[in-house]
This record gives structure tokens, C-alpha cells and sequence, in this order.
């Protein structure tokens, strides 16, 4: 009696090695290409300046935590302190406006004030900051 061995079978191709292939192309341009968004021109960031000496005279505004706001040390309403800052622009244009805002005072509480004396024609607006590492 002879025994014959059935003909081995052909399987199908996996896609297996096609995946792998498609998955490094994947990771390779994930490394490879930029994921924001660039300028069509030169971008040049602000620097900080921070341990200089802050120039003399001009006025201070004061924010406080909850937004109640200060000129040069007297507390104004929100919606006089335009008035009396336009009033001092008048007086001296080159004026320097000062910002002192709490560390927990929101920016919407500051940053619609600074575009607003700004277009009052405010030509020096500085934000005063803490540098890292000072006492609280």
C-alpha cells in the first residue's frame, strides 16, 4: 500500500508586511514634517526684559485679582478709566502707561486695556513682571 501525501496547499499572501510598510511611512513623515502653522514672513517674538530698571515717570494702572482697577494709586471705575487716561494723553502724548497687574488677574481684564490705550494713541505701554525666581 503506497501513501501519497495530499499536495501542499498554496496559502494567500497576508498583508501583514504591507501594513508594517504603511505604518513606517506614516511615522517617517510624522518626523519628517512641520505640524504648525508658518508664517509667510519673519516672525520676530518680543524678549522680556527683565532685572532693568523701570523708566521714570509716566502713570501707573493697577489690576488687581478681581479686576478692580487703579490709577496711580486711587481706585477708578472700569469704565472712567478711559476718560482719565485719554485726558492725561492729551496733556503729555509721550506719556508712559504702566501696568501693574496681580499675578492671578486675568488677561481679559488686561490685554482689551492695553489695544485700548493703544488706540488712544498711547506710544509706550509697559507690563511690569516679576522675574522667575523672586520672592512671592
Amino acid at each position: 500500500m503506497k501513501i501519497t501525501r495530499p499536495a501542499p496547499r498554496h496559502h494567500p499572501e497576508t498583508i501583514i508586511a504591507l501594513i508594517d510598510v504603511v505604518f513606517f511611512l506614516l511615522v517617517f513623515f510624522m518626523l519628517i514634517g512641520r505640524m504648525d502653522a508658518t508664517a509667510p514672513f519673519d516672525v520676530a517674538p518680543p524678549v522680556a526684559v527683565t532685572g532693568a530698571d523701570m523708566p521714570a515717570g509716566g502713570i501707573t494702572i493697577s489690576v488687581a485679582a478681581d479686576g478692580i482697577i487703579a490709577l496711580d494709586g486711587e481706585t477708578v471705575a472700569p469704565e472712567d478709566i478711559e476718560r482719565r487716561v485719554q485726558s492725561l494723553l492729551v496733556a503729555q502724548p509721550d506719556i508712559l502707561i504702566r501696568i501693574n497687574a496681580h499675578r492671578e488677574a486675568t488677561l481679559r481684564s488686561i490685554l482689551p486695556r492695553i489695544a485700548q490705550f493703544e488706540a488712544m494713541g498711547a506710544r509706550d505701554v509697559v507690563l511690569v513682571v516679576t522675574p522667575p525666581g523672586s520672592p512671592q
